[in-house]
């Protein structure tokens, strides 16, 4: 089973709280990201999140076709980061870290995922020559939309 990993990093010009209450909340996503990749919100989602907490989604990621994710926050340390990691997806495994410190400009985001693909080799050719593609493409519109808003 081959693990990828996604890494980006980004200065932005926004204080530790704003940046917690914007990227801890999932009610952003569809700002954040392409619109190919929209974002439907199926479970109640409290103003703070927590260790524990379950979000279900419906999304449609590929060629439109709708799919249900559900993910868990697996580690909460606010203001400073989280971890969600898929429950319920179209992966085998995901674990999607974000990282706030605090900087002089005003804070370094880091997004640091890992994820592995199901199906075995299918999987594999399908994340080279689809799904790799539109994880780079979601997180390069995350980046431009965050440059465009707060950029350093």
């Amino acid at each position: 089973m081959k693990i990828y990993q996604l890494h980006r990093q980004q200065r932005l010009a926004i204080n530790i709280q704003q940046a917690w209450e914007f990227f801890s909340s999932p009610h952003y996503l569809n700002r954040i990201t392409p619109d190919f990749f929209h974002v439907e919100i199926t479970s109640p989602v409290p103003d703070d999140i927590y260790a524990g907490l379950l979000i279900s989604y419906q999304m449609q990621a590929v060629f439109g076709v709708p799919m249900a994710w559900m993910s868990e926050v697996c580690h909460c340390d606010k203001p400073q980061r989280f971890v969600y990691q898929q429950r319920v997806g179209p992966f085998n495994f995901w674990s999607h870290e974000v990282k706030l410190t605090a900087c002089p400009e005003g804070v370094v985001l880091e997004d640091i995922v890992f994820y592995t693909m199901p199906f075995s080799w299918l999987g594999q050719a399908l994340h080279a020559l689809l799904i790799g593609k539109k994880l780079q493409q979601i997180f390069d519109t995350r980046r431009d939309y965050l440059q465009a808003q707060w950029g350093v």
